[in-house]
């Protein structure tokens, strides 16, 4: 018997392929990936979580009556950390021959030395492993029985298969790119690629692939499937004349051949570096630059559909490590679980009964295919339109649904924005008519036409609003929702369409039309008593006019793309899956397949990933608003001055000490700074006190604080850029010092002394650069970190 132990399910379909061609006398052959034992229901297949101990003795009792035992472990020996060791003592006791492969092309020292036979042997195998393929797996089990099970059979030696290629289930292997586009690609027609692992291609492992391919087709786009082993690999070849899944994609020009790509494949294509932030390098951020076509991340689930279908988290961790979060550096569009792994019945069973193995295979999820070709055919299609042909809807936010709140969003003046990007627009050659003069002006023509103020709105506004949603259109929607969705709208609003923003029977959509530019209103999330506590419910449905705004920009107003401007809205919050969606949760019901950009404030990565993987989106970051340190003020300015007056009288007129004590007293416990500071009563030692409050007020004057708000396409200028540079670069990033620090270390200072005890006194000599300002005293080494700042932003002034 061989035994044959992977962390692949694509080796496992490939051995049960190859099978089906062998004598019928061949020896059984044993097969497990040790990931498969992990117990029934578990979203993960993680190395780091053994299978019961049952079912790893189940390895060990195969082993014990092999003849030979071949390991293939992706992570090395981590792979099945439990059962590794035993499994070594027991082949190497009992004389069984043992030979141990990586999952990759580099060898693995650990492995190596794990196996007991000669070292020309191990090689042979880790060939015929490592080119894969049918045949390669049908003389490896032939090269087995021959050397260790005493058969005489015969083998060829391990044989070449393309790293790359392209494959269509109606084609013949072997094609050219120039022939498969030749044979296949219709002229006028938007263009997808698709990316999936060359082990799928070997092992017959297709039929989520096909699946994709298919529905592409249906929807009159040109596909050009690729297969490749790695994304990870130089894209301008490996320097021996083999090609790669980059020259399939590029015409010898270096242009793409696609407009648009979609990649199954997982992890990331980019190299990533740590220096106190995880950023993309090497040559494949060059190549991608290159390309310049979006790429969408279709996701292949190592778990069950069942699973899947039960969770609320949606994608498990392993999932959501591999393809989403690590895809993101490579600047992908994250998007839905298109396949599932299932427990399949061994084609060898038909055969000979050969093969004893629980293989799993990707299954498709049909309307999963059927999302990401219909969303990857938009964005295919936004590059065959001319701008002047798209049409593209900007939405603001308006949380909550107050006239005066119409566009807020942390950090941007939003309405100053849209007016900047319509202008842009129209330079580009979109079709964008009556711009508004500025964004106080678009505002309030929102507002005029139809707003989400109930209580301003008239019928009047409602009547005419930009645009309107019939009832019996509604209903038409309605009845194309998933029976759960129609449940719970049904139960949260009453039937379709519902009793908010209606005129007559008709939704209305708040908006102005600017030509093929429509600029509107998020509509409200909830309403009742409490409208701004049900904003970010996970459980409550959006009411029916919510559902219909959207629909209303996809179908009506046929929007190629919709930009929602500024953190953040409600649409990417709402119910659903954490990741992963499915066609019940909302963010899908609402936005459906339109491509979707999204201007959010650079410095919360967090909330805008949500937007990325419930709603599709495409990030733009845009700065932070304008900084400046907070400085001083009111009881705080005054307090300051009582104890510039205080340092003063120490030596000038002493006997005015206590009169000023008891007045700086008075005002710490009117500016509640006493409560701040942890002191009752007027400490005894004043002098220490003193020190104390200096340094907490220099910690209150440096904080920062926002200088205004950010507009889309406008530079920060003057005292404004002075201030963005400086609070950009007054802490140590990775192994860069701080401007601040490095200023301090130059001058002889202990900077980090200044920041964690500001309260302590400074020193006797004050470096000259530090002594401009005598107007006020230098008590403290939190006054010394005032003068530092002053000193960074004189030096920002000279650039």
């Amino acid at each position: 018997m061989i035994l044959f132990v992977t962390t692949a399910d694509t080796d496992l379909l490939t051995a049960d392929r190859a099978l089906e061609s062998l004598p019928a006398d061949f020896p059984e052959v044993k097969a497990f990936n040790p990931a498969n034992l992990a117990a029934p229901g578990s979203l993960t297949a993680s190395s780091e979580e053994p299978p019961p101990e049952g079912q790893q003795q189940e390895i060990l009792d195969a082993a014990a009556q092999a003849d030979v035992v071949v390991l293939r472990l992706l992570g090395g020996k981590r792979a099945m950390p439990e059962i590794f060791a035993p499994l070594v003592l027991l082949c190497h006791e009992k004389g069984i021959p043992l030979i141990a492969c990586p999952g990759h092309q580099e060898w693995d020292q650990e492995l190596v030395t794990a196996c007991n036979v000669p070292p020309s042997e191990v090689d042979t195998v880790f060939s015929y492993l490592i080119r894969g393929g049918v045949p390669n797996f049908q003389n490896l089990l032939l090269f087995l029985s021959d050397s260790y099970l005493g058969s005489d059979y015969g083998h060829e030696a391990p044989s070449e298969v393309p790293w790359e290629g392209v494959y269509h289930p109606d084609e013949a292997d072997g094609l050219t790119t120039q022939e498969f586009v030749g044979r296949r690609f219709q002229a006028g027609r938007p263009s997808v690629a698709v990316l999936f692992y060359r082990a799928y291609w070997m092992s017959g492992n297709l039929l989520t692939i096909d699946a994709l391919i298919r529905r592409f087709e249906e929807l009159e786009v040109n596909v050009l499937p690729v297969y490749s082993f790695s994304l990870k690999h130089n894209p301008e070849g490996d320097g021996q004349g083999n090609r790669t899944f980059s020259e399939i994609l590029c015409e010898p020009s270096g242009q793409s051949r696609v407009h648009c790509i979609v990649n199954t494949m997982g992890m990331s294509m980019t190299d990533l570096q740590q220096d106190g932030a995880t950023f993309a390098t090497g040559p494949q951020v060059d190549y991608l630059d290159q390309l310049n076509v979006p790429i969408i991340q279709g996701i292949f689930s190592t778990g069950k559909e069942s699973d899947w279908e039960d969770s609320e988290l949606g994608l498990g961790p392993i999932d959501t490590a591999m393809s989403v979060a690590l895809p993101e550096f490579d600047g992908r569009i994250i998007t839905v679980p298109i396949s599932f792994k299932e427990e399949v019945a061994s084609s060898g069973n038909g055969h000979s009964g050969k093969m004893d193995a629980r293989l799993q295979r990707n299954l498709p999820r049909p309307d999963r295919v059927d999302f990401l070709a219909r969303l990857s055919t938009k964005w295919a299609g936004l590059r065959l339109k001319s701008n002047a042909e798209k049409r593209i809807a900007i939405i603001l936010s308006n949380y909550p649904t107050k006239d005066a709140r119409v566009g807020n969003a942390v950090g941007l003046d939003t309405p100053a924005s849209v007016i900047n990007i319509l202008n842009a627009m129209k330079d580009a050659g979109y079709n964008v008519t009556d711009i508004p003069a500025d964004g106080d002006e678009l505002v309030h023509r929102i507002i005029e036409r139809c707003s989400n103020d109930t209580d301003t709105l008239t019928e009047e506004q409602l009547r005419l609003a930009a645009g309107h949603v019939t009832g019996s259109r509604y209903k038409e929607w309605f009845g194309t929702f998933p029976k759960q969705v129609q449940t719970e709208l049904r139960a949260a609003w009453g039937e379709p369409p519902g009793q908010v923003y209606r005129a007559g029977d008709d939704l209305a959509i708040a908006g102005i039309d600017l030509g093929n530019v429509f600029v509107g209103l998020q509509p409200p999330r909830g309403f009742g008593e409490n409208p701004i506590a049900i904003y970010h419910s996970p459980d409550l449905a959006p009411t029916h006019h919510y559902v219909a705004y959207y629909r209303w920009v996809r179908d009506v107003f046929n929007a190629d793309a919709m930009v929602h401007v500024g953190k953040h809205g409600t649409m990417e919050w709402l119910p659903g899956k954490g990741i992963g969606l499915s066609n019940e949760c909302y963010p899908e019901v609402t936005l459906e397949d339109v491509p979707l950009f999204y201007p959010f404030i650079i410095n919360n990565p967090g909330e805008g990933a949500q937007a990325k993987r419930r709603a599709h989106a495409t990030i733009v970051d845009h700065l932070i608003p304008p900084m400046t340190t907070a400085d001083s003020y009111g009881d705080i300015a005054r307090l300051e001055q009582l104890m510039d007056e205080h340092y003063q009288c120490q030596t000038l007129d002493p006997a005015k000490l206590p009169l000023l004590e008891g007045q700086i007293w008075d005002m710490v416990r009117q500016a509640d700074l006493d409560r701040d500071l942890g002191v009752d009563e007027q400490p005894e030692d004043f002098g220490d006190f003193i020190l104390h409050i200096d340094g907490y007020l220099c910690e209150l004057k440096d904080a920062q604080i926002r200088d205004g708000l950010h507009i889309l396409g406008e530079v920060p200028s003057d005292e404004h850029m002075i201030g963005l540079l400086s609070v950009l670069t007054r802490l140590d990033t990775g192994g860069i010092p701080s401007l601040r620090r490095s200023l301090a270390e130059a001058l002889g200072l202990n900077y980090t002394s200044m920041l964690d005890d500001p309260s302590l006194p400074a020193p006797e000599q004050i470096p000259l650069a530090l002594s401009v300002n005598d107007d006020t005293p230098v008590r403290t080494q939190g006054d010394l970190l005032e003068r530092l700042e002053d000193l960074s932003r004189t030096a920002y002034s000279l650039l």
